[in-house]
């Protein structure tokens, strides 16, 4: 298994990364929606669609969203595929119970259970579901290839995985454009916005060093996932990868 990322949330914590994360999420679940949608520019809503028609072309009966956040990905699911069952996992309380909040009163409350749980030590049987995402969370595992091993056991023998994750443009001049832009633009934005004045850094920092496209496929090979692809998104501010068992 690889080290773990240095990169972490706050620099002077003792906490372990996870835990860093965890803390990070709670403080700004209250704001998260708002601020990806100003941040992205709205762009990632497009993003999230192209990864909810992958998943729909299978027509999974069992679904599995890793740090599902406040749910945006698991809900938009829901209203494609009303007859399978979705489960939502994430670390931070606070960011589920916004997620629990969107529920309330509507159909899905039956559909989709939100809980509390570890990407790295999964509370699922082997094989336990047909489909799995993981948006915009994976470079946060505090163990990348621990968390790819869990998510490859608990896929179903031919089941879809699919990341949807920040990656840095390659070409001129959209690379030196997202330097500059998550340098400085992201990190004001975040400190302007949130009450957690350092998330937004540690957002961009993470996502400068995460491993991108061909590095990240042959990690997902090296840990026995088939079939792996990726799509640059975005003049490649974003990455889809796609995989099976």
């Amino acid at each position: 298994m690889k080290k773990e990322n240095p990169i972490t949330p706050y620099k002077d914590h003792q906490g372990s990364k996870k835990e860093q994360v965890e803390e990070m999420f709670d403080n700004i679940s209250g704001n998260y929606d708002g601020l990806n949608r100003v941040i992205s520019m709205g762009i990632d809503q497009k993003w999230r669609r192209k990864v909810i028609d992958m998943i729909t072309e299978n027509r999974p009966s069992s679904y599995l969203d890793i740090a599902t956040g406040t749910g945006d990905l698991a809900l938009q699911f829901a209203e494609r595929l009303p007859s399978t069952k979705i489960v939502g996992l994430d670390l931070s309380e606070g960011m589920l119970s916004m997620a629990r909040k969107k529920l309330i009163g509507t159909p899905l409350e039956k559909q989709i259970d939100f809980i509390k749980g570890d990407s790295e030590a999964l509370p699922f049987d082997d094989n336990s579901f047909e489909a799995i995402t993981v948006s915009f969370g994976i470079r946060n595992f505090q163990n990348l290839e621990k968390g790819l091993a869990e998510i490859l056991r608990v896929l179903t023998p031919g089941g879809i995985f699919v990341i949807l994750e920040t990656s840095v443009p390659t070409k001129f001049p959209f690379k030196q454009g997202y330097f500059v832009y998550s340098k400085a633009v992201l990190p004001l934005i975040g400190k302007l916005f949130s009450k957690d004045k350092v998330a937004y850094r540690y957002l961009s920092q993470s996502a400068s060093v995460f491993p991108f496209g061909e590095k990240l496929n042959n990690i997902l090979r090296k840990i026995g996932f088939k079939e792996v692809q990726y799509k640059p998104q975005t003049l490649g501010v974003a990455t889809i990868y796609s995989a099976t068992k």
